[in-house]
């Protein structure tokens, strides 16, 4: 790891983790909205990052650092639990609650793409020789420790968030974009159903995934930042 990754890793972790418990307070908070207390009575309606720490210290602490650590990127993952019984009961509302994650790393994406356009258009931020996932912008006309720091923490925030907006909603299982369409058809619940009968079939979801999202990514990242730098 280099020096500049070391001095970088506080920011990421600070917006990943951000972006893990806005997730997962989204989908905990729609679900008490509709009816299933279950996460709520565990503390997860809350952007206290905490009790999703405590219940996935893997997903939210070792594997996001050691992903950096090795790739300089942060991957990891979050839960809140819910009643299985109540989205038998309820499919629609348990889709609103899987959409709400997706849609929660939206906004946080929208609000870092606002702040980069504000800086841009006002001569704080222009844009970088070589951009970079966590170099959007720079300082305009020198040095300037405050807006450079700000600069990467919006590049980060809007970055991630639209990996984890995009990838959480592709419709394969256990992605929650599959848990969207198994609320909304009958069929589709079924399907989801039968695949998490298999002990594997997450993994191989995940594998299926990450490979699709590949060919996702690109073209609308770049329509993204045509619009950031237009």
């Amino acid at each position: 790891m280099s020096e500049q990754q070391l001095i970088l890793l506080p920011l990421w972790y600070v917006v990943f983790l951000l972006s893990v418990t806005c997730h997962e307070a989204a989908h905990a908070f729609a679900a008490h909205r509709g009816g299933d207390d279950t996460a709520y009575l565990g503390g997860q309606v809350s952007l206290n990052p905490l009790p999703h720490i405590q219940r996935e210290l893997w997903g939210t602490v070792l594997i996001p650092l050691l992903s950096y650590l090795y790739l300089g990127w942060m991957m990891g993952w979050a839960s809140a639990p819910y009643d299985p019984y109540w989205e038998e009961r309820h499919p629609r509302r348990a889709a609103r609650m899987a959409a709400a994650g997706p849609l929660a790393n939206l906004g946080l994406a929208c609000v870092g793409f606002l702040a980069l356009k504000a800086g841009l258009s006002t001569g704080v931020w222009e844009r970088p020789d070589q951009i970079r996932f966590d170099l959007l912008v720079v300082t305009a006309g020198g040095d300037a420790a405050g807006w450079e720091a700000l600069g990467r923490l919006c590049s980060v925030m809007l970055t991630l968030n639209v990996v984890l907006f995009l990838f959480n909603l592709l419709p394969i299982p256990p992605m929650d974009g599959a848990s969207v369409l198994a609320g909304l058809s009958e069929s589709a619940r079924r399907l989801r159903e039968r695949m998490r009968a298999n002990a594997y079939s997450g993994w191989i979801g995940i594998l299926i995934a990450w490979f699709l999202f590949g060919y996702l990514f690109s073209p609308i990242f770049s329509r993204v930042l045509r619009w950031l730098y237009a």
